[in-house]
């Protein structure tokens, strides 16, 4: 059998209803919930860490980051033939974006989580967990990255993304789809990811501000950030990537400071492209030197973005890890 290692970090998965309060909060260690998933065992020699029991929002790049250098060494290891890590819903992408793009592997991990705590009825922690153990399990999941596994569907992690509130399919790819499925422990693949890319470094540059575009926009915010000292600044434009003309001037300043300014699409799914040339279009935006990025949000920009600042620091090489 594999030697699986969990990696707790707490999210949902670990909550239940405080009766105090009246809402969810962390409340198991993972000792306790792999006692309550006897069956985590049968398929798999299991062993576990608790990294902490953080709720999504409660997680930081830094911790991401420790997190990284902490499943290097295990797959580095010839002990351990692949990782879960169990997270909150709400930042799992980023944190799982950032694993894929910080760790280089060919070792099965798997991130997973819950959308309901264990005092609901459909818990659905255990399905996840078990459903990532036939992942790691299965030959075809080596030199995929890292995947995402909730509701059965398995997503990679640089195409993932929380879609709704509290709905058990919440996280999809839609761009392109999920990559595979688990069914009564099947595991299918139908397809691999679209980019598998490694940025190597042992830190991160996380002062990374993000700015959604919107109606009428003025350009205070992106001078705010420029003149706080900010390294870098994630755009999320209009349409293919376009901006109000007092949004233009805003990134024009920052971008005279040398801050690095990525663009990438307020909508769901889709590309930026430098296709228009109106005042605050792509094309004058790509003449500032603006980075334009394919199929990322906002969200996982920044945290390519904060991986790509501490390798280097040219612009143009950034941009060609965009």
């Amino acid at each position: 059998m594999n030697n699986i290692i969990i990696i707790f970090t707490g999210g949902t998965f670990s909550m239940k209803i405080d009766k105090v309060s009246g809402g969810a909060i962390p409340h198991f260690h993972g000792d306790q919930l792999l006692d309550m998933i006897p069956e985590a065992g049968v398929e798999a020699n299991i062993s576990m860490y608790e990294f902490g029991m953080y709720p999504g929002p409660h997680m930081t790049p830094e911790l991401m980051l420790k997190l990284s250098k902490r499943i290097k060494k295990y797959v580095e290891s010839d002990d351990i033939d692949a990782v879960i890590v169990t997270h909150g819903t709400d930042t799992l992408e980023e944190t799982a974006y950032f694993l894929d793009l910080s760790i280089n592997t060919n070792k099965p991990i798997v991130v997973i989580g819950a959308m309901r705590t264990s005092s609901e009825p459909d818990w659905d922690g255990p399905k996840n967990l078990l459903d990532a153990i036939s992942i790691c399990n299965n030959n075809n999941s080596k030199g995929m990255g890292v995947l995402v596994c909730l509701n059965g569907e398995i997503n990679a992690a640089s195409e993932v993304t929380k879609t709704h509130t509290e709905d058990m399919e919440t996280f999809q790819s839609m761009d392109f789809g999920s990559v595979g499925f688990v069914e009564n422990g099947r595991v299918v693949f139908n397809r691999l990811p679209k980019k598998l890319e490694t940025i190597e470094t042992d830190g991160i540059v996380s002062n990374i501000d993000l700015i959604k575009v919107h109606t009428g926009i003025s350009d205070k915010f992106f001078k705010f950030s420029a003149d706080s000292g900010v390294d870098g600044i994630v755009v999320e434009a209009l349409g293919v990537g376009n901006v109000p003309p007092a949004a233009f001037d805003g990134i024009k300043y920052a971008t005279e400071k040398g801050i690095p300014v990525v663009l990438v699409s307020r909508c769901p799914t889709g590309e930026t492209l430098d296709i228009y040339s109106y005042p605050g279009a792509g094309k004058w935006l790509k003449e500032l030197g603006v980075i334009f990025t394919d199929y990322l949000n906002g969200q996982k920009a920044r945290i390519k973005l904060m991986l790509a600042l501490s390798k280097c620091k040219n612009k143009s090489e950034i941009s060609k890890m965009f």
